[in-house]
């Protein structure tokens, strides 16, 4: 079954929204797998995706500016400063006209194609998340995300795709390793 770039992105708020909730207040200072960032860095990352995603699909850019660490962009207590964004990008997905082209921090973007890429984010940063806490082993990738990522990741330039602030370079994992950690190994991530 081919999913389209909402339905994945609002999964993915309910994915991530997940390994949130399983996160306790004295862990978000623990390191992530995102070199230099905590787990509170991957939140703050994922929420100011979701926040100018949500004011684009209003036809709203915003430009506003994120701190460096992203975490510091976060509030206290992070899990309800999450929780406070999902339900307004829901809604936003839910009433974007999927076709239409709207203003981006990238240019124009068909509001579709402009989802793509942070719908798999929010799957890759809750593994990210998951491993800052010691739970990645408990997260799987969806097979239906994996096959999405696909043609959406054949379309970004193999410099861009494989620069700092995107993916790392692959990692090698085992013949024994699940089509979930081939993906994040493929992601530049250590399913290990």
């Amino acid at each position: 079954m081919n999913l389209t770039s909402d339905q994945i992105y609002v999964w993915g708020l309910d994915f991530f929204s997940e390994i949130v909730q399983q996160v306790s207040e004295d862990q978000w200072m623990l390191p992530s797998p995102c070199k230099g960032w905590r787990a509170l860095d991957v939140l703050g990352h994922v929420g100011a995706a979701t926040s100018t995603g949500t004011s684009i699909m209003r036809g709203n850019l915003v430009q506003r500016t994120w701190p460096e660490q992203p975490g510091e962009a976060v509030e206290w207590p992070p899990g309800q400063w999450w929780a406070e964004l999902v339900d307004p990008a829901r809604q936003a997905v839910a009433e974007a006209d999927l076709d239409a082209v709207v203003d981006s921090p990238l240019g124009p973007r068909v509001v579709s194609e402009g989802l793509a890429f942070p719908s798999l984010d929010l799957f890759i940063h809750a593994w990210d998340l998951a491993s800052s806490i010691g739970a990645a082993d408990r997260v799987e990738i969806p097979v239906e995300v994996i096959e999405f990522a696909r043609p959406v990741v054949a379309s970004v330039p193999h410099d861009v795709l494989r620069s700092p602030s995107v993916f790392g370079p692959t990692v090698t994992v085992g013949p024994d390793a699940t089509r979930s950690q081939a993906f994040l190994a493929w992601t530049g991530r250590d399913p290990a």
